[in-house]
């Protein structure tokens, strides 16, 4: 079973470790990195051009089992099942899917003020009635974000406070570049924290075996 992953954000190094966290356990994964757009995506209009990015890749995904869009906004997702035969799954749907699980109350931890209006977007198309809200890190999300102590321990803080203020039983690390910090975290919380490159690693498979 061989999947690939592409990162949405121009950054290699970030892909690289993406594909890392998606490989353990011995699942064959080939790593994308957007051709052009932003390093790190923090507003719509970045988002936007990452899914024109996205997309402009469909030539290289074909010939894979499944292929993951692997930024939490999921840009580009739809445009790119109907250009690949494979199914296609994004990081965010994942997440989702694995958060609000038997009616769960859960909520999204994220780094990035101009993409909230997205995210609340993406949870109600999906469905999810059981929404929380986003809670984020102060300060600017770049400089946080090269920064991985201080990031981990921002996406911490932001964990606890939609625990304690939001009520949330599962807390999801909105972004593909968060990826690692979200792994740091795993056992910090009182309550299930999700990673999204995981679980859509596991979304992929079941779809790629067609048990979903």
């Amino acid at each position: 079973m061989k999947l690939a992953l592409v990162n949405p954000n121009t950054d290699v190094a970030v892909t690289r470790a993406m594909c890392a966290i998606a490989a353990r356990g011995g699942i064959d994964i080939t790593g994308f990195t957007a051709p052009f757009g932003a390093a790190l995506i923090t507003n719509e209009e970045a988002l936007a051009q990452a899914a024109y990015a996205v997309v402009t890749l469909d030539a290289a995904l074909r010939g894979f089992d499944g292929v993951i869009v692997a930024a939490y906004g999921d840009p580009g997702l739809a445009a790119l099942r109907t250009r690949v035969p494979c199914p296609v799954t994004g990081i965010a749907e994942a997440a989702m899917h694995a958060a609000g699980m038997g009616g769960r109350r859960f909520a999204v931890a994220t780094t990035t003020p101009d993409l909230c209006a997205s995210i609340r977007a993406g949870v109600a198309a999906a469905g999810h009635a059981n929404f929380a809200g986003v809670w984020l890190t102060p300060g600017d999300p770049v400089k946080l974000t090269a920064d991985p102590g201080k990031l981990t321990c921002a996406l911490h803080a932001a964990c606890e406070a939609a625990i304690s203020e939001g009520g949330a039983e599962a807390v999801i690390i909105g972004g593909g570049p968060l990826a690692q910090a979200a792994e740091t975290l795993r056992d910090r919380l009182s309550v299930p924290l999700i990673e999204p490159v995981p679980e859509a690693v596991l979304l992929a498979l079941c779809r790629a075996k067609g048990k979903t």
